[in-house]
């Protein structure tokens, strides 16, 4: 238990001392000096002088680190159109990375077999041994009803009915495996290393090919009986709009997804547009596709204004392909949450771009193991 606590106050800071060590942990300064002596030891941490001018005068004391590259944690981010793998250090820095493009919503097998040789591969191009690594996260676009369960993405990813992510994963790679749905892999990774650094009230929205939310509120993930917590692109926007792949009409994800905007402005002009032509025209300042991110952004702005009501959020963490568009996003969405949500709720919440880009998802599901790594270090140690 006493390593246990040393090393939760090791992973709760960048760094500290054998002093501060006694005050957060309350352990005695005899026992704090013995357990970091065993945690040197054991490879797991490292001491180093602390810089001179933030210590000018008396003996120096000794900083004390995790040392990040003692384990491992591997991330797999399986979205509907991409598999990317990312292979972490305790500090949570992917020293590996890379995703491949493929059609993923009814190749369950081929999309496992992917994820499997990517994270094969991660192992071997940065020689770490499979025994260093503490586990491997899974994040899907699909709802998660029970991390080691079966899916039942019905009209979401209609090919993975009856498919154990995990479990399959863990077959393939012989890693003990966690499953989550991607938004909430977003929201902990901005939390953990992003824009909501220890914000116990937020939500993080994912505007990808669906559009999903990762809803923290009072440092706590909300999930829901069934999984379902977040799925915000399946609320009605418009009572008579596109049938969507869930089988209700009207969702948000039929109007303000990156698809719906793509297929609109592709309908208006009477030539192909692509996802991934959005950004370059928003950004060039094309009238039509400013006009048609705007509209989806006041769209999923009176939706987040129903969440900010009911959950009083201190911020709103955007991911996903169209946060990179900035303001010409963010504006409208916090213009329509002013206008629809409760008034103090409205007005205190903030809107910004998430800081970790395409890589939220991969670290978020890294880091629903490294979370978890002072505990499972600690019975390592105890066998």
């Amino acid at each position: 238990m006493g390593r246990l606590r040393v090393l939760r106050a090791l992973f709760d800071t960048d760094s500290t001392s054998r002093t501060e060590l006694v005050q957060v942990t309350g352990l005695s300064r005899a026992t704090v000096s013995s357990l970091v002596a065993d945690l040197l030891a054991a490879g797991l941490v490292e001491e180093s002088e602390p810089d001179d001018q933030a210590r000018p005068t008396g003996r120096p004391a000794q900083i004390i680190t995790v040392r990040a590259s003692a384990a491992y944690a591997v991330g797999a981010d399986i979205g509907h159109q991409h598999v990317r793998v990312a292979l972490c250090d305790l500090s949570g820095t992917p020293i590996w990375n890379d995703a491949v493009a493929t059609e993923v919503d009814r190749a369950p097998g081929k999309t496992l077999d992917l994820a499997a040789d990517l994270i094969h591969r991660a192992l071997r191009e940065r020689n770490v041994d499979a025994r260093r690594v503490l586990g491997l996260g899974v994040d899907i676009a699909a709802p998660v009803r029970d991390p080691d369960g079966v899916l039942e993405a019905h009209g979401i990813m209609p090919g993975w009915v009856g498919v154990q992510p995990g479990a399959e994963l863990e077959r393939r790679t012989g890693l003990p495996t966690r499953l989550a749905n991607d938004a909430n892999a977003g929201a902990l990774a901005e939390r953990m290393y992003g824009a909501a650094r220890d914000v116990d009230d937020m939500i993080y929205i994912r505007l990808s090919a669906g559009i999903g939310a990762g809803i923290i509120s009072g440092g706590r993930h909300l999930r829901g009986s069934g999984g379902l917590a977040g799925e915000i692109g399946h609320i009605r926007a418009t009572p008579d709009g596109r049938v969507c792949r869930c089988g209700n009409r009207g969702c948000l994800e039929t109007v303000a997804s990156p698809i719906a905007i793509a297929r609109l402005l592709e309908t208006s002009w009477g030539y192909p547009v692509a996802v991934s032509d959005l950004l370059p025209l928003i950004k060039s300042g094309d009238r039509g596709a400013v006009r048609a991110l705007e509209d989806a952004a006041e769209e999923i702005g009176r939706v987040l204004a129903n969440l900010v009501t009911m959950l009083d959020p201190e911020l709103i963490v955007v991911g996903g392909d169209l946060a990179a568009a900035g303001d010409r996003l963010f504006q409208p969405m916090t213009r329509a949450i002013r206008r629809y949500a409760l008034a103090p709720a409205a007005e205190s919440v903030r809107v910004t771009g998430g800081r970790l880009g395409d890589h939220a998802e991969v670290r978020g599901a890294a880091g629903m193991v490294l979370a978890d790594a002072p505990r499972v270090l600690t019975a390592t140690l105890a066998r």
